[in-house]
C-alpha cells in the first residue's frame, strides 16, 4: 500500500525564513531584533486581518529561537540566537513537520473553553524537551471564552 502525504496548500508553500516574508518587514526586523539582542520576550501578540502571517511568523521565530545552527546573512553565528533558522537542524526539522514536542500550536477557535486553557498552564510549568525555548501558539485568540 503506498502511502501519500497530505498537506494543506497553505502550510506546503508557508514561508519557512524570515527573508520569504512579504508585505511584513516591519515586523521581520522586530522580530530579528529580539533575537540579535540574545533577549527575546517571553510573549509577542500578532494581529491583523486573515491571511497577513501571523502564524508563518510566529513559526519562523519559533524556529528561529531554538535552531541550533544559527545563521545571518550566509554565516553560522558563533553563539547566540540566529536571524535566520537553518531549516536543516533536527529542532527546525520538527517544527517544519509539526512533530517538535517544544511547539505547541493550539486553536482556540476549537479549544476555547477553560478546561483547555488550565491544560495549557500546566504545560507551561514544563521544561523544553529538546529545544532551547519552548513556544506556545494560540492561534484564533479572540474565540477565546471569557472564562478562558
Amino acid at each position: 500500500m503506498h502511502v501519500v502525504a497530505y498537506f494543506v496548500l497553505y502550510r506546503k508553500y508557508r514561508p519557512q525564513q524570515f527573508a520569504q516574508m512579504v508585505g511584513q518587514e516591519h515586523v521581520v526586523r522586530t522580530l530579528q531584533g529580539a533575537l540579535k539582542a540574545e533577549m527575546p520576550p517571553h510573549a509577542y501578540i500578532f494581529t491583523g486581518p486573515r491571511g497577513t502571517g501571523k502564524t508563518t511568523l510566529a513559526r519562523i521565530f519559533a524556529k528561529a529561537l531554538n535552531c541550533r545552527e544559527q545563521k545571518t546573512n550566509g554565516e553560522k553565528l558563533k553563539a547566540g540566537y540566529g536571524v535566520e533558522p537553518c531549516n536543516a537542524c533536527q529542532s527546525c526539522t520538527e517544527i517544519t513537520e509539526g512533530r517538535s514536542l517544544d511547539l505547541m500550536e493550539i486553536d482556540a477557535a476549537s479549544n476555547r473553553g477553560i478546561d483547555e486553557i488550565r491544560n495549557l498552564k500546566e504545560n507551561v510549568r514544563l521544561a523544553p524537551i529538546a529545544a532551547r525555548a519552548k513556544v506556545f501558539i494560540v492561534d484564533e485568540a479572540h474565540q477565546l471564552t471569557k472564562d478562558a
